[in-house]
């Protein structure tokens, strides 16, 4: 499996702390709050197996990683300028993630579970976008400067896990892994017709330094993903980011850059 780095740009996207390009047109804005990243190196192979046809697993100098990301998303809007959406626009989200290249060179993830604990969001993402949304209960609960995540799910078989992190004021700069994990202006799906390009924008990141006190990464093993050590390869903190989407762009066919 060939490998690419941060650095490389032939005919990959490089990794900015911005969006490359802008948004043609808004189709819905969100915030996400509180964020924790975990991650742990997998098996590159085991990660193409796992994405859509059309794109190619990501490497940073030839490993591959799964992200376990637990957030709260809030005004949850359409539109470049609409309300945010009363109650059903604010809820937790869990995910489990990879990570993903297309024919084009864009960068993005692909995501292998969504948990969440409100049932609209979750069918409508499911019906519109194909996106794998579970119902899930999820909890986010502050301890003085340390941040608990709990993700229990609703269906019979499908694993839990949790995250606690201690925070601290203390502003840190990402790593190069951190970078490559984190600028990811978006995302590759298999939708109703065929699968799809969704971009997004937001500002650069600001992560706090944190310590992980504790975790259960299930549902990585849940959604087909075997980290290669039980220690996250890298642990982060965001406070949050105002979030933009545009409008999915059908994926070229394999085989095909143009």
């Amino acid at each position: 499996m060939r490998e690419h780095d941060e650095h490389h740009t032939g005919g990959v996207e490089s990794l900015t702390p911005i969006a490359p390009r802008p948004l043609r047109r808004v189709l819905f804005r969100q915030f996400w709050r509180d964020l924790v990243f975990l991650h742990w190196e997998v098996d590159p192979f085991d990660v193409a197996r796992l994405l859509l046809p059309g794109t190619v697993p990501d490497l940073y100098r030839g490993r591959a990683y799964a992200g376990l990301v637990f957030f709260r998303m809030e005004d949850l809007a359409f539109g470049g300028s609409g309300p945010p959406l009363p109650y059903v626009g604010s809820f937790n989200e869990v995910n489990v993630r990879l990570y993903s290249r297309d024919g084009l060179g864009r960068r993005g993830v692909v995501f292998r579970s969504l948990d969440c604990d409100r049932l609209l969001p979750v069918l409508a993402a499911r019906a519109g976008f194909g996106l794998p949304y579970h119902w899930a209960r999820v909890a986010r609960q502050w301890h003085g400067n340390r941040l608990l995540y709990r993700t229990r799910s609703r269906a019979h078989g499908r694993p839990g896990g949790h995250a606690w992190v201690r925070v601290s004021e203390d502003v840190v700069t990402p790593r190069p892994l951190d970078a490559f994990l984190t600028n990811r202006w978006g995302l590759h799906q298999r939708g109703p017709l065929r699968s799809y390009y969704l971009p997004n924008a937001h500002p650069a990141w600001t992560f706090r330094h944190c310590d992980p006190l504790d975790w259960d990464a299930s549902p990585l093993a849940g959604a087909g993903v075997a980290p290669l050590r039980a220690e996250p390869d890298s642990v982060l903190y965001a406070p949050g980011v105002p979030v933009r989407f545009g409008t999915p762009v059908p994926l070229p066919a394999p085989g095909r850059t143009r």
